[in-house]
């Protein structure tokens, strides 16, 4: 059944490929992001739902090569420290490739701003919604990139405080993620984390639950 303001048949397939074919990537080939593009993506995550319209989304454009490097160390610290956190899979995540920050044409920082507690419409008691919020951005993003052709990684491999003092964060914004953007030679056929045998996907059965947690049909 076709609903009266249903997308057509051809625009809903787009839709649903672009979410299904969506990857965290972390192979670039360098290349560029033209300027307009890049405008176009952004206004997409701009254009994403946030709790009380609050648009706690800031993005920052890393255009030095030298902060870039600098962002790349921190990352690879924070790989060091996460692969002695993991113990007897130290070995295994050190095989894994974590970011693409050195090769990607374009790198983000994606930030929450300073002054959020103001924001009280959806926060009360659910104050982490600004996360939520700047996390559907960073999805729009994700996906009209990948209709672009463009791959996009998010990297999470810092330490807030050391990125916030490198980017010159006001008191109390916080970065969240690095983003990696750019060409890639192709997309992967299944999350890389699954190809790489680090962990298998659960299937929605598993996770929908009826009436109450853990109830079933």
């Amino acid at each position: 059944m076709n609903l009266p303001h249903a997308y057509s048949a051809a625009e809903r397939d787009a839709l649903y490929r672009a979410i299904r074919e969506r990857r965290d990537m972390r192979h670039f080939i360098g290349g560029e992001v033209a300027d307009a593009l890049l405008l176009r993506l952004l206004q997409a995550a701009h254009q994403a739902p946030s709790v009380g319209l609050m648009q706690p989304w800031r993005f920052i454009r890393i255009r030095s090569a030298a902060l870039r490097e600098q962002i790349h160390q921190l990352v690879e610290q924070e790989r060091q420290a996460t692969a002695e956190a993991l113990g007897e899979r130290r070995d295994e995540f050190m095989r894994l490739k974590v970011q693409g920050v050195r090769d990607c044409a374009e790198l983000l920082v994606a930030a929450l701003p300073e002054g959020r507690e103001a924001h009280v419409f959806g926060r009360r008691t659910l104050p982490e919604m600004d996360l939520a919020s700047l996390a559907c951005a960073i999805q729009n993003l994700w996906l009209a990139a990948r209709a672009e052709g463009l791959g996009m990684g998010w990297v999470s491999l810092f330490e807030p405080q050391a990125l916030a003092s490198l980017l010159h964060l006001p008191p109390g914004a916080k970065p969240i993620a690095v983003l990696c953007l750019g060409p890639v030679s192709e997309f992967y056929p299944e999350p890389m984390l699954v190809q790489e045998q680090w962990a298998q996907p659960r299937s929605l059965d598993e996770l929908l639950f009826v009436d109450q947690w853990g109830a079933h049909e």
